[in-house]
Order: structure tokens, then C-alpha cells, then sequence
């Protein structure tokens, strides 16, 4: 584990913590990672608060929480857990293995969220937060302003129209292993050619099809 630890930033006192951070609940249903990922997660949480209080002093308490969701939602957990290298190293089932579990992203998340519990019980709040300003500073370079995303703000353009009904989205398709799906959704606004939008998950087409829409006004 000598690798993973200086990638982590902390040479571990009690290995079996951070052992215990890398086992899924396939291979190991007493000795799992779930209840250090319930931890990890409420302590991602706050250093990430933490940091968003003190970067953007001049934001009002709803943008401070649409970039909190942005940072602690199970995608961003994944991205880091990836740059971490997680992955070679989590203990799963060889089912689990077999069906690509090493690069599934709720499998990653999980590990990453444990990790940061393991770090913070084995070293305190200042490994555990200097781990995750390490691994989460593309993320927050990809935060904007205006953090409303695309399906909400169509749903706002779609309801400022006089009796404008919400956007409906509808799965069209749905391609590959179920270790890496492919979704094709569309989404129709009255009075508006229908636009879609692909993506790993279907939240993330949806969100491909709403930014289609969006594009699509925006040059009318």
C-alpha cells in the first residue's frame, strides 16, 4: 500500500483502517467500507463548505449550495477517486471484477468517501482535507457562476412562458455493458423542435438534452 499512501499524503498508523476504506460490501459483507463511507461523506461535506465559505465570501447561501452539490455528488467523488488511483486497489468480488467493478463510478465514489473517513480517523481533519483540496481542484475550477444547471434552467424558461408546461425528457435508446451504459434521451418543450442529449447515466443525458434545448433557443 506504500504507493497508494503517498498518493493519499499519509502513511497510515492502523493499515487495517485503510484496508477496511478499500473493501466493497461484494467481497465483504461485515468488514465493508459503507460505514466509513457514511462518515466520509459528512466530512467531504464540511471541508468542502468550509472552502466554498472562505473562496466566495460574495455568494448568496443558494449558489454556496448548488456548488456544494456540485463538489460532494457521487460523480465528483468518482473523478477524484480516479486521480487517487483507487481502483487497482479496491477489494471486490471477483464477480464484481469480472463485470468491470475497478471502473464503476458508485463502486469509486463509495471507496473515495471511505478514504477520506479512513484518513480523517487515522491522521484528523487536516489529512483528510488536504487529501480532498489535492484531489478536487479541477472540480473547483469548473464551477461557474451561475450554477444553475441546464435542466433547471429550462424548466425556469419553460414555466416564464405563458402557460408554459415543464420540459419532458423520454428515454430513445440505451447501449452498451451494463458496467458502461450509453443513454440517448429527448427532451420536448411545446412550441419547440425536440433536442437530445447523450451520456453515461441518464441524469447526464438529461442534462445533455436540456443544454441542447437551451442552445437551440439561444439562437433563435
Amino acid at each position: 500500500m506504500s504507493d497508494l499512501e503517498s498518493r493519499l499524503g499519509h502513511t497510515f498508523k492502523d493499515p487495517d483502517l485503510l484496508r477496511r476504506a478499500l473493501t466493497h460490501a461484494s467481497a465483504s459483507t461485515t468488514d465493508s467500507n459503507e460505514r466509513l463511507e457514511f462518515l466520509g461523506d459528512r466530512v467531504l461535506g464540511l471541508v468542502i463548505a468550509e472552502q466554498l465559505h472562505r473562496l466566495y465570501p460574495g455568494d448568496p447561501e443558494g449558489i454556496l449550495a448548488l456548488k456544494l452539490n456540485a463538489l460532494v455528488r457521487s460523480e465528483a467523488c468518482a473523478q477524484a477517486a480516479e486521480k487517487a488511483g483507487l481502483g487497482e486497489h479496491l477489494i471486490l468480488a471477483n464477480s464484481e471484477i469480472a463485470s468491470g467493478g475497478r471502473k464503476k463510478a458508485a463502486i469509486l465514489a463509495g471507496a473515495c468517501e471511505a478514504v477520506i473517513a479512513a484518513l480523517y480517523l487515522d491522521g484528523g481533519f487536516a489529512v483528510a482535507r488536504d487529501f480532498i483540496e489535492r484531489y478536487w481542484q479541477e472540480q473547483y475550477a469548473g464551477l461557474s457562476r451561475d450554477m444553475r444547471d441546464a435542466k433547471t434552467a429550462l424548466q425556469e424558461w419553460a414555466q416564464a412562458k405563458k402557460g408554459g408546461a415543464a420540459p419532458v425528457y423520454k428515454l430513445i435508446k440505451r447501449e452498451g455493458p451494463d458496467h458502461a451504459p450509453r443513454f440517448l434521451i429527448e427532451v420536448s418543450v411545446a412550441g419547440q423542435t425536440p433536442a437530445t442529449g447523450e451520456g453515461s447515466s441518464k441524469r447526464e443525458a438529461e442534462q445533455a438534452a436540456a443544454q441542447a434545448m437551451l442552445a437551440q433557443l439561444e439562437k433563435k
